[in-house]
């Protein structure tokens, strides 16, 4: 069977590229008993794929059944698919057959796959390995024959690092995989699918069917649809019940749908608090390290006085007196004396020995403070943005905006 045959079967609307490879491997893997995992974004029609696949099969005269993996309850889900003895647990009055007893000989569509519990997957990877189960609180032994066909709009691969979904399983289903194209991918479709939407429910409440104008075809072409195909569908219905006017222009469309520049708002609106909170985090450390600092410093006084004017130096004490001695880029200010090393005595009384210098206001600007920690961290790890960025506790990229916002030259 064509790609066109089945598209006219099953009702399916769309010329996209992606759209017609889906179909074609549908109808590749029908005739055999490969599993099928199909992916795509909610409400991109991944329900049509098995139903094509169990048509197209020598299994089309057999049981189909779909089950929406999510809305049964976990405590549930493994009676309903693989059936229960009597006494299996509180409430269990008599036994029931399982999904899988029932469409032996068929195709099981297990929708939403990746919110199977994790002693459910167990169950599941057997019956696709060896073909048997057990019902809920039984020992014997069942054989069954269904094909499985399975959907998700979740990242699997997310899921199995995540431990949520077992990767011995992933690949058992994920045999032939098939991905549905989002509906923002489909633009040459969208119009398409708009005009079926509105015939249908032009037939539906018994009234003309709206039509769009060309501005507002423009429109629905440019919108993002995070919804997909049930979000088109679903507005239609609104404009076909509550306008008056068959006609719809752009601005009326527009009352009902997000503009895809209002989409392009939210982002770069989220965007620009994360960059926010990056910056607050990187002013937080700094004002942090400050106060550290200031209590270091606070002791080793305390400690020099109470210990007649000498005192030995710590490795974090001599790294802290020399930051005192830097200047905002970092370079040492000269001096005729040297600072003692770690483990050296420091005397109170010879500071006659130092030449009296002009103090200098240090600079109170949290956006000097920010630029100085910048460059500080570009030239400790020789301008590799990676590893600063980590330093600072800063995405990379919001390093690199920082390095072009104060002209940095990076090493």
């Amino acid at each position: 069977m064509t790609v066109q045959q089945i598209k006219q079967r099953f009702g399916i609307i769309g010329n996209t590229a992606a759209l017609n490879r889906a179909l074609e491997v549908s109808a590749q893997v029908a005739p055999t008993d490969i599993s099928v995992l199909v992916t795509g974004e909610s409400g991109t029609g991944k329900e049509i794929i098995p139903q094509v696949i169990h048509q197209l099969s020598s299994r089309k005269h057999g049981q189909y059944i779909a089950v929406n993996c999510g809305a049964i309850p976990e405590g549930t889900i493994d009676s309903e698919l693989f059936g229960h003895e009597k006494g299996a647990f509180t409430g269990a009055s008599g036994s029931r057959l399982g999904y899988f007893e029932v469409a032996d000989g068929g195709t099981i569509f297990l929708d939403e796959v990746a919110e199977l519990p994790m002693q459910t997957q167990v169950r599941l990877l057997r019956v696709l390995e060896t073909g048997e189960f057990m019902r809920v609180g039984a020992s014997k032994v069942i054989k069954t024959n269904v094909r499985v066909v399975a959907a998700t709009n979740e990242n699997m691969i997310a899921a199995i690092s995540s431990g949520k979904f077992r990767e011995d399983l992933y690949y058992r289903l994920n045999t032939v995989p098939i991905q549905l194209p989002a509906l923002k991918n489909r633009k040459e479709d969208i119009h398409l699918l708009f005009r079926k939407f509105a015939h249908d429910f032009a037939d539906k409440y018994r009234m003309p069917a709206i039509k769009l104008s060309d501005d507002a075809v423009q429109l629905i072409e440019s919108c993002p649809w995070p919804g997909n195909i049930r979000q088109l569908k679903n507005l239609v219905e609104q404009l076909s019940v509550i306008e008056t006017t068959r006609d719809i222009d752009g601005f009326t469309l527009s009352n009902y749908i997000q503009t895809k520049s209002e989409s392009t708002d939210l982002v770069l609106r989220k965007n620009k608090t994360d960059n926010d909170f990056s910056e607050r985090e990187l002013m937080y450390k700094f004002l942090f390290d400050m106060k550290k600092d200031l209590t270091e410093l606070k002791k080793l006084v305390v400690d020099i006085i109470s210990k007649g004017g000498e005192i030995s130096l710590t490795d974090g004490q001599s790294a802290i007196v020399n930051r005192m001695y830097s200047d905002v880029e970092g370079n040492p200010i000269s001096s005729p004396r040297s600072l003692p090393e770690s483990g050296t005595n420091l005397d109170i009384e010879d500071r006659g020995n130092f030449e009296v210098h002009q103090e200098v206001e240090e600079s109170l600007s949290l956006e000097d403070r920010e630029k100085e920690l910048i460059k500080k961290a570009l030239d400790k790890h020789r301008g590799k943005r990676k590893y600063a960025a980590s330093e600072l506790g800063i995405s990379e990229r919001t390093l690199y905006r920082k390095i072009k916002e104060y002209n940095l030259t990076e090493k």
